[in-house]
């Protein structure tokens, strides 16, 4: 996949996995995607199909019951349901980074062997409990404890907007817990698994959101969840250092679901640009909506060199975390611009729901907030660069 940077084409692996994705969005997605927008629905149906694709389990080996893919190939799946529905890119992404990645990541043998071939296969769904109602970017304000009494962890506490916590085949929750006090008084945060079955867990009524409609996203409580001691996911004490890796490579996912988005609101303005005539030619033969268009395609592209980048430097063991933050900030905000730009582009269409670009304006904002703000980026990047 590196080559790419140098020759601009990628294997055809990869180009084959990317248009199979696109012609699964075009034929599956796209035609339910206004619907479940405005309905506020999961859509099973697009989660099983790309379930049966295998797309899941992309970045697993087959072992686990994985395509034996990497990083990248999930990135380009992202980045082909970006273009049309970032509620569905989302649930994919969610599913695989945050939710079966830190299994693969950090568990034992055991715990791969009973929860990834699940979550691979796409019928089952793990969420990432992280955040809670006052720990966000600061995520070491972390109040949920979880007391180990008699060879069961004991879990109190809540978290907030988690994806795929709700779900009819969500099965598995990821929670991060304060366990003790570390030397010096600070705490001491671990990673506990906790089914969603288990007695005193509870995902609360849905958020009503701007965006991403067709999203699952829940508060979390936990009242005495009482789960054995051997779902402790990786070393005590290492729960949010774990986290952080976890969020770095989930920034390069990110910023390949941001880089569809930013694409698609290109294409939506090129073929309305097109069709669209005013003072008797078509609007795209004005130069102040070419040039606008331009400079959206000129956004995708620098967004997607970056997080090309970013993925290769991942896959090749070489330290990433700038090059990720780099390209979580950099694709963010295209998506964020290209989205008010074809709005703009489509006039009073671009304010109707049932248009895709208003649907990109409302449900990019949070790519700018989720998995890392733009603030978070930024401080990581001056961060490493020694400042």
């Amino acid at each position: 996949m590196s080559d790419y940077l140098a020759t601009g084409a990628l294997p055809d692996e990869y180009q084959q996995l990317a248009k199979t994705v696109a012609d699964f969005a075009k034929t599956v997605v796209a035609p339910v995607a206004a619907e479940h927008d405005a309905n506020h629905t999961f859509p099973y149906e697009v989660v099983a199909g790309m379930a049966d694709m295998g797309l899941f389990g992309l970045p697993f080996p087959e072992e686990y019951g994985g395509m034996g893919g990497d990083y990248f190939a999930l990135c380009l799946a992202l980045e082909e349901l970006g273009k049309v529905d970032q509620s569905v890119a989302i649930t994919l992404e969610a599913g695989v980074s945050l939710g079966a990645m830190p299994i693969y990541r950090f568990g034992n043998e055991a715990q791969k062997e009973e929860w990834l071939p699940q979550l691979t296969s796409g019928k089952s769904l793990a969420a990432f409990g992280l955040t809670e109602p006052g720990a966000g970017s600061d995520a070491g304000g972390t109040k949920t404890t979880a007391k180990f009494d008699s060879g069961e962890w004991i879990i109190n506490g809540n978290k907030q907007f988690i994806t795929n916590s709700g779900t009819d085949i969500t099965k598995l929750v990821t929670v991060t817990a304060v366990t003790g006090v570390k030397d010096g008084g600070k705490k001491e945060i671990s990673t506990i698994l906790v089914p969603t079955t288990t007695p005193g867990f509870t995902a609360e009524p849905a958020y009503n959101k701007v965006g991403w409609n067709a999203s699952d996203t829940h508060p979390l409580t936990f009242a005495d969840v009482r789960v054995p001691e051997e779902n402790l996911l990786g070393e005590r004490g290492r729960g949010y250092a774990n986290f952080l890796r976890i969020l770095d490579e989930g920034r390069i996912a990110i910023s390949a679901l941001s880089v569809g988005a930013a694409q698609g609101c290109v294409d939506e303005s090129i073929k309305y640009a097109k069709e669209r005539e005013a003072f008797g030619r078509p609007i795209g033969h004005n130069q102040a909506i070419a040039f606008k268009i331009a400079r959206m395609e000129a956004r995708a592209h620098v967004a997607r060199t970056a997080y090309y980048d970013a993925a290769a430097l991942m896959l090749s063991g070489k330290p990433f975390k700038k090059q990720a933050s780099i390209a979580k900030l950099i694709s963010s905000e295209a998506a964020m611009d290209n989205a008010r730009d074809a709005t703009q582009i489509h006039g009073g269409y671009g304010f109707m729901n049932e248009y895709a670009v208003a649907r990109h304006y409302r449900d990019s904002k949070i790519l700018e907030i989720g998995e890392g703000t733009t603030e978070v980026q930024l401080m990581l990047i001056a961060r490493e660069a020694g400042l």
